[in-house]
């Protein structure tokens, strides 16, 4: 009897280590796909001196089908994210949430950009832990009062995901899980890359408003600020111009860069890195070229925008200018209206301001393909930015509140 137990336990562990094989199988499979996306692409001729070519990042993650080393949770024995971290427990979960958003999409494409927004606004501060979806408390203030994220949009999408996967998999699924997924989906409709990310994140049980509003990056800072920013959260040079080629999509309100078309530094004249024709273009645009330039409009506003100020409302109302003005479209236009003075953040504009970041602006503008894998590539490194995931955090059952 023994020794039928014995077999029997013997064939039990055979069988789960062919169905592991079939899944790393799966999963490798999946991965080549991803790698034949992206072919190699030519580096600009001086990059010696930066990061390594893009296709080390895809090697590391073919290398194994979890993380090797434990991501920054403060918490040695937190179990890695993994890639199809719902394989068992809700295998539905990352088709869910494409559905959803491929339907809104459909009906409001604009709910690409700003559920774009949403997530860098997220994994900026703290990490990716779905934080700027809590609402305030009590004892707590909610990170969208921050005058920096007053702006965002998408929360009501992220809800409906959520409300969908609890019908299916009752507190499986995070919510820092979903604005992941969603937002690399709405990427990949607007035109853009579908990049592989993994899953099993963790969401905060806190809020941090105050981060929020002295760590998110303002558009109206000098360069170097921006690079020491990024640099602190392990991105460089070149990730910045990758991610802010985010700003191909979505529209932005004037009030967040009029001070360039009049009013620049104080000087009481337009930035002077902005093309004249474009200038003119932007003036009638936000519908103040009635205005006389030596007064300009009002700037004192305690609404200091964000880096990533896209707003996901229409460009027919009042004071909205599409941040491709030139096309719609995910792509690389936006790196060839910063070679021709017309970026419409001085943020923006700024990436030609110093030769590393300038380099990379034009090697985008000659290489879509380039730019689309270090998009893919920067933008799963963004959405693994310091997570949490177990035995940290919760899976919260409402997106804007604490479980």
């Amino acid at each position: 009897m023994a020794y039928c137990r014995i077999i029997l336990h013997l064939l039990l562990a055979i069988l789960m280590v062919y169905v592991s094989y079939l899944r790393q199988m799966l999963i490798l499979e999946q991965r080549v796909e991803f790698l034949e996306i992206f072919p190699s692409s030519p580096s600009p001729s001086n990059s010696s001196s930066l990061d390594p070519d893009p296709r080390w990042w895809i090697y590391q993650f073919l290398l194994s089908a979890k993380h090797e080393e434990k991501l920054e949770t403060g918490n040695s024995s937190s179990r890695p994210i993994e890639y199809d971290f719902y394989h068992d427990s809700c295998p539905k979960a990352e088709q869910i949430v494409r559905a959803i958003v491929e339907d809104l999409y459909r009906a409001r494409p604009e709910v690409a950009p700003a559920l774009l927004r949403l997530l860098f606004h997220d994994c900026f501060i703290q990490g990716c832990d779905a934080s700027v979806l809590l609402d305030s408390t009590e004892g707590m203030t909610s990170e969208k009062d921050s005058p920096l994220n007053e702006s965002l949009r998408g929360f009501g999408l992220i809800d409906q995901i959520k409300s969908k996967l609890e019908g299916h998999c009752p507190g499986v699924v995070s919510c820092a899980d979903i604005l992941v997924l969603a937002a690399r989906d709405s990427v990949a409709l607007s035109g853009g890359p579908f990049y592989p990310v993994y899953t099993g994140r963790r969401d905060s049980t806190v809020a941090f408003s105050d981060r929020a509003t002295a760590e998110l990056p303002n558009p109206y800072d000098h360069l170097p600020v921006h690079l020491a920013s990024f640099a602190s959260r392990g991105f460089d040079g070149r990730e910045i111009v990758t991610l802010l080629g985010a700003h191909s999509i979505g529209v932005i309100d004037c009030k967040f860069f009029e001070k360039r078309l009049y009013h620049f530094d104080g000087s009481n004249k337009p930035d002077p890195s902005l093309d004249l024709g474009f200038l003119d273009l932007m003036r009638t645009r936000c519908n103040n070229s009635n205005i006389e330039s030596s007064q300009g409009p009002e700037t004192s506003s305690p609404d200091s925008p964000s880096l990533t100020t896209v707003h996901n409302s229409s460009t027919e109302e009042r004071g909205l200018v599409p941040m491709n003005y030139e096309g719609s479209a995910f792509g690389t236009q936006y790196y060839h209206s910063l070679l021709q003075g017309k970026g419409i953040l001085y943020a923006d504009q700024q990436l030609m301001a110093m030769e590393e970041t300038g380099n990379w602006v034009r090697a985008y503008a000659l290489d879509a393909s380039l730019f689309r894998r270090d998009f893919a590539l920067a933008m799963m490194k963004l959405s693994d930015l310091q997570v949490l995931t177990a035995p940290m955090g919760q899976i919260r059952l409402t997106c804007s509140k604490v479980a």
